[in-house]
């Protein structure tokens, strides 16, 4: 774990990349803002979390370190103890978590519920939507410290790189961090509701976009070929053939909008 700092003082404020050590673009972001150096009024911790998995291109060593929060000093595995450091490491902080995804190329938000620093925050940012988790939180930063993560992007590409960038300095600026104004937004919400399963299959499809209703009777994936109906309507999140060994994705049902007053 590399922890570096804009500006003097105790820190309220953290930037959380590399969670993941094949999702490089927030590590990038990092180092932008560490050559650039940008004076900021609030002091700002930077921290790159899992750098053995990224020295190794993998997504992690002995487990997923966005499933390990709160951790354990005396885990057994690599990121057990490593969650446990960063929960220290970030206790204070309203963090803010890069990743990226093989699902969708939009940058978006995800809080595990909209808290009024959500919606102020969120509705600042340049997002296309807003994902409350709900109860699919086990093991992530949400259920330790106070976090809003941000899907950057397409995982490995230049363009989740700059979008990481974009995403920073706009929630530090929305933090008062950085001077500058944001652009408010309206920012649809989607809450999880349920996994969708994926059975043993040599080969995956999928039938729909991210974020677009899908109706009952409609086809929205397919294992070798078997197709899957959807019983009831919702809305598709992180949804793609290969990103998950046992789920295509979440379902998710739209339960608000943030206006761009909100922000």
């Amino acid at each position: 774990m590399r922890v570096e700092q804009l500006g003097s003082g105790t820190p309220e404020l953290a930037v959380l990349a590399g969670v993941h050590g094949d999702e490089p673009c927030g590590v990038r972001a990092v180092e932008r803002l560490l050559e650039d150096r940008p004076p900021v009024t609030r002091p700002v911790k930077l921290v790159v979390a899992n750098e053995r998995a990224l020295e190794r291109g993998v997504r992690y060593v002995d487990e997923d370190l966005n499933r390990a929060f709160p951790g354990d000093l005396d885990a057994d595995s690599h990121e057990g103890r490593l969650a446990f450091d960063l929960t220290r490491e970030l206790e204070g902080c309203l963090t803010f978590s890069m990743h990226s995804t093989q699902s969708h190329a939009d940058p978006f938000a995800v809080v595990d519920d909209v808290t009024d620093v959500a919606r102020t925050v969120c509705a600042q940012l340049p997002v296309t939507s807003l994902v409350e988790t709900g109860d699919f939180v086990e093991g992530r930063p949400f259920t330790a410290v106070e976090t809003i993560e941000v899907e950057c992007g397409l995982q490995g590409s230049r363009k989740a790189a700059e979008n990481a960038d974009r995403l920073t300095r706009a929630f530090l600026t929305a933090v008062g961090a950085l001077p500058g104004d944001t652009v408010g937004r309206t920012l649809p919400v989607f809450r999880l509701v349920d996994r969708i399963p994926k059975t043993r299959a040599d080969s995956y499809e999928v039938f729909v976009e991210n974020f677009e209703r899908v109706d009952p009777g409609e086809p929205y994936a397919a294992a070798d070929g078997a197709r899957q109906v959807a019983d009831e309507p919702f809305y598709p999140v992180l949804m793609s053939s290969y990103g998950y060994r046992d789920v295509f994705g979440y379902a998710a049902k739209k339960v608000d909008e943030l206006s761009p007053t909100t922000g």
